[in-house]
């Protein structure tokens, strides 16, 4: 057993600081996360069995009347709710008697604290911006092939089945063209797409591009002149504009957007909820080892990514290409 206290004081408290900012750097490595916090949508929950979104799909009585017609009044369901199950994720950092020993000087010690936090931190952030694009099944966050699905009339989203009769409301949108999609065409099925996922002054604001289909419609933009959100430039993301919807891409070196997909997708809609003694925090006291000469702490996160409108979602998937 490491008898070292003064290591475990700096490993206690190097961890709170940190974790402080890990939740806000969750939001910088990707940019769907990104946008979600400029809408003030990465919400703490307090607590309860299930992580629960107020749904309103339907319309009351509207009578159009003159003089003494009759108008009544007919009980609608207007309202529901999807709820969401609580998904955790934790990552140790551990320090071991001989690591304490051998790096007993305070200078020393940080810098090892430093470079585990840091490995800890990152393979944090890298698993929530894979499970972002995940199906949710298994124990990770249901991501937006869940959400928006490339077969919305199928599965239960929030524990709403989407195949029911009725529930027509709970399907996003989805374009798959016949033929594949070229830099020639990409703009007229972005725009068909577009069109369906906009309600009045409601449409998409942030549209999630696949490297390959991004470079598509970059190269569609060659003779044209580009426009790019300043906010999201200045956050480290580049961008395109389509009717005045961003377009970004998730791809490259550690992009988990799905090849040949393009969300088109309404932010006032989304959100992650997390919950609030569980938000990228240290979870309870010392853990030590029973059976080894080690020191662990555990970051821990719990919440899930949820919907409230999927009618005002879309994906746009080049089957054809295959």
């Amino acid at each position: 057993m490491t008898v070292n206290a003064n290591y475990d004081n700096l490993l206690t408290t190097t961890l709170e600081t940190r974790t402080k900012t890990l939740a806000d750097n969750i939001s910088k490595n990707n940019a769907l996360l990104a946008r979600l916090k400029q809408k003030g949508n990465l919400k703490n929950v307090d607590g309860g069995s299930k992580i629960v979104e107020e749904i309103e799909y339907g319309e009351g009585d509207a009578i159009w009347y003159n003089g003494y017609d009759k108008i009544s009044y007919t009980d609608k369901q207007l309202f529901s709710a999807a709820e969401y199950a609580w998904k955790m994720m934790a990552v140790p950092v551990a320090i071991s008697g001989e690591e304490q020993l051998k790096n007993s000087g305070e200078e020393r010690m940080f810098d090892l604290l430093g470079v585990k936090i840091s490995n800890a931190e990152k393979t944090m952030l890298n698993q929530m911006s894979k499970a972002l694009y995940g199906d949710g099944s298994g124990k990770t966050i249901g991501g937006l092939k869940l959400l928006v699905a490339d077969a919305p009339t199928t599965g239960t989203v929030g524990g709403i089945d989407r195949a029911a009769s009725g529930n027509e409301f709970w399907r996003n949108q989805v374009l798959s063209p016949s033929e594949a999609l070229t830099k020639d065409t990409i703009k007229k099925s972005m725009h068909e797409l577009y069109m369906k996922c906009s309600r009045g002054t409601d449409k998409p604001d942030i549209i999630v591009a696949s490297d390959d289909m991004y470079t598509l419609y970059n190269e569609s933009l060659i003779d044209l002149q580009r426009f790019s959100d300043p906010k999201m430039a200045d956050a480290g993301f580049e961008t395109l504009k389509f009717k005045g919807a961003d377009v970004i891409y998730d791809g490259g070196q550690g992009g988990y957007c799905p090849e040949k997909h393009m969300y088109f997708l309404n932010t006032n809609y989304l959100r992650l909820r997390s919950h609030k003694d569980r938000n990228m925090k240290v979870i309870g006291g010392n853990r030590m080892a029973v059976d080894q000469d080690a020191l662990y702490k555990i970051i821990g996160w719990a919440g899930n990514l949820t919907l409230s409108n999927a009618s005002l979602q879309g994906v746009l998937v080049d089957y054809s290409a295959d």
